[in-house]
């Protein structure tokens, strides 16, 4: 079992790294939106600067999304270690079920690596540049 719970092992590591950048990523754009939310409304100078906020609020929503299903994939991934030593250690074959745990944990994570994508091509859009 323990050869076979390194794979799994090293994608958690890698999760809990994504995780702290989604985290991270949502922080600055909480903060941006606060400080947006801040400039009153008869500030003509910096008053077209709040129509950024809407974009920002859908940055901050698709990383929610991305952030959920990455620590869905991580709970599989945990889960999927936990199983299978129990499992291992009884004497019954733990490969079935670690098969549908990892793909699943994966298919999770491909959804968060998605919505992650779609964060990032929102960011580099031309909007994020004209400040």
């Amino acid at each position: 079992m323990i050869s076979h719970a390194v794979a799994p092992a090293f994608l958690l590591a890698s999760i809990a790294a994504f995780v702290s950048i989604l985290i991270n990523r949502m922080a600055g754009i909480t903060d941006r939106i606060r400080n947006l939310n801040q400039i009153a409304d008869d500030d003509t100078a910096r008053v077209w600067l709040k129509a950024d906020i809407a974009r920002l609020k859908r940055r901050e929503i698709l990383l929610n999304q991305s952030l959920q299903m990455a620590v869905i994939g991580g709970i599989g991934i945990t889960v999927l270690l936990l199983v299978g030593f129990v499992i291992a250690f009884l004497g019954y074959r733990h490969e079935p079920g670690a098969a549908v745990l990892f793909i699943g944990s994966l298919c999770f994570l491909v959804v968060a690596l998605f919505r992650f994508l779609q964060d990032v091509r929102i960011a580099l859009s031309e909007l994020d540049h004209h400040h």
